[in-house]
């Protein structure tokens, strides 16, 4: 199994979203939060369930998707590194590096 890890940007952006969705509900925040954990938690035993970042061309570089948010993640031997969520419509910053 690999080990879940979350880069403190990822949680910066978890935190930020739940924010924004909580003007609204904060019972529709905590769904968001508690659902995305549970998405992300399947990828200790399937880490590569999710596509391959279409924007990058490292087949360790993929995605989750959860309703109009992407949920990037990384794959090496031991470990998935979830490294941001994003909104659909917005493109992976990293996309540049070609998965470099």
């Amino acid at each position: 199994m690999h080990k879940i890890i979350w880069a403190p940007s990822a949680l910066d952006d978890i935190e930020l979203i739940a924010q924004f969705i909580e003007r609204d509900s904060s019972d529709q925040a905590s769904l968001f939060v508690s659902r995305v954990i549970e998405m992300t938690d399947q990828l200790e035993r399937f880490p590569l369930s999710g596509r391959v970042i279409p924007e990058m061309s490292n087949a360790n570089c993929r995605e989750l998707i959860y309703g109009v948010y992407r949920i990037m993640y990384r794959v090496t031997k031991l470990e998935v590194w979830i490294v941001g969520v994003i909104h659909g419509a917005r493109n992976w910053p990293g996309g540049s590096s070609r998965g470099e």
